[in-house]
């Protein structure tokens, strides 16, 4: 019986030491964990990372062999930034440009001829430039040439001989069609009132209207010839718009101050006169002096 007495009280003393320790473990354990549990945040701080950044400048000792092997871009890349960098500079450490002016061009004049009546007056013109060296570029459209056919004798092969350069209406890869080709402004002579419109809104289909458009957007001088009558009102909101956007509008209305005897005095007065718009100024025709004693 004693026996039996003094088992249970060591059990029992056994087991309120283990949960004695339990407990203190736990106190200890929460009280560890509530002195390194940290304050409470929304973003993880890092430690900031630092980049070196290395500029390679490539010199003229720089292996031409390798530069050469490398992919097209990156030798472009490599030959622009050397050049910026020896510009930047001030001296030659970067690969060396050399830059060159245009040479010298002579005078150049686009000539566009639409399907209105008048003809003869873009014939006129070329003949004069032709005459003064002057270099000329033409482009005729479709209607132009069925028009010429009631309006001289002249062929097309003789009228396209006067000019310099020839183009079709629909070739707008041709120079004309670029702001990059050089020239000193541009006459449509006749302009239609189709081709007026189509200027106006910037409706570029065919080569006279682009190469009109690349005038304006490059503010070289271009002179439309207008030839219609009476003029409606869409007629004429065209015109004022191209007006205010830098074009000449020429209609080619005679002058009898000068008592024209033939249809070639009139046509040379007026065609003198749109070459005066662009700068080519001559003496073919007589010009106004004052008034004097008849």
């Amino acid at each position: 019986m004693s026996c039996m007495l003094s088992t249970n009280f060591v059990s029992s003393v056994a087991r309120s030491s283990t949960t004695a320790a339990s407990k203190g473990a736990i106190t200890s354990t929460a009280a560890l964990a509530a002195k390194t549990t940290p304050t409470f945040c929304c973003r993880r701080q890092e430690t900031p990372r630092t980049y070196t950044t290395r500029t390679i400048r490539p010199t003229l000792s720089s292996s031409s062999k390798h530069i050469a092997q490398l992919p097209t871009n990156t030798r472009r890349h490599i030959s622009t930034t050397a050049g910026l960098q020896g510009l930047q500079d001030g001296n030659q450490s970067g690969i060396s440009t050399t830059v060159k002016m245009s040479p010298p061009r002579p005078k150049r004049i686009v000539v566009g001829v639409t399907g209105a009546t008048g003809t003869l007056f873009a014939i006129r013109i070329l003949q004069v430039l032709k005459a003064l060296g002057i270099e000329s570029h033409l482009i005729m459209s479709k209607w132009a040439l069925a028009t010429m056919k009631y309006e001289t004798s002249m062929t097309e092969a003789e009228v396209r001989s006067l000019a310099t350069t020839n183009y079709t209406m629909k070739d707008m890869s041709a120079p004309p069609s670029s702001g990059s080709f050089l020239h000193d402004g541009m006459i449509i002579v006749p302009c239609s009132m189709k081709t007026l419109a189509a200027v106006r809104i910037g409706f570029c289909d065919d080569l006279i209207s682009r190469s009109a458009d690349v005038c304006l957007k490059e503010r070289r001088r271009l002179v439309l010839a207008i030839r219609e009558t009476p003029l409606s009102d869409i007629h004429l909101e065209n015109m004022l718009s191209l007006r205010k956007a830098g074009a000449v509008i020429f209609p080619p209305v005679p002058a009898f101050y000068t008592r024209p005897k033939t249809i070639d005095d009139i046509i040379n007065q007026s065609v003198g006169r749109m070459l005066d718009a662009l700068d080519i100024h001559t003496e073919e025709f007589e010009r106004w002096d004052g008034f004097k004693k008849l």
